[in-house]
């Protein structure tokens, strides 16, 4: 790397915008993502992919089979399950547990992490680990 390039003045990259889990049933992701953890769907297509606004981000979701053809965007994918975790206040998460539960949602494991804060975690109908946790578990607000 030159010394021209790494002094390159950019901001610096302050979230991410857009997280990818693959699914192989979107309408199944689409009732549990926007039914059960109640986001909402910005735009699907059939086969392909649903989209879903999570406050500033995007939670992308992909059929690995219809997506695996496109031509429009570099490659992309995953084997095996993913995982996401969504930022839940801590004082929360007890009534996340009874909606899910309410939804029939198996809660796959509750963790106390060293400073105390809890979070849990669940999967999606695609196996995809999902997790609800409060920010302060990566040192954030």
């Amino acid at each position: 790397m030159t010394t021209e390039r790494r002094r390159t003045p950019v901001q610096p990259l302050d979230r991410i915008l857009e997280t990818v889990l693959y699914v192989d049933d979107l309408e199944a992701a689409e009732a549990f993502y926007g039914g059960v953890l109640g986001l909402e769907c910005t735009a699907r297509r059939p086969g392909l992919f649903v989209f879903f606004r999570v406050g500033r981000q995007m939670l992308l979701l992909f059929d690995p089979e219809g997506s695996a053809n496109n031509r429009d965007l570099p490659p992309h994918g995953a084997r095996g399950p993913g995982h996401v975790c969504f930022a839940v206040p801590e004082a929360e998460l007890e009534a996340w547990r009874t909606r899910l539960v309410a939804h029939g949602v198996a809660i796959e494991h509750v963790q106390r992490w060293p400073a105390g804060a809890r979070s849990i975690y669940f999967r999606d109908p695609a196996g995809n680990s999902v997790e609800l946790a409060p920010p302060v578990i990566w040192g954030l607000a």
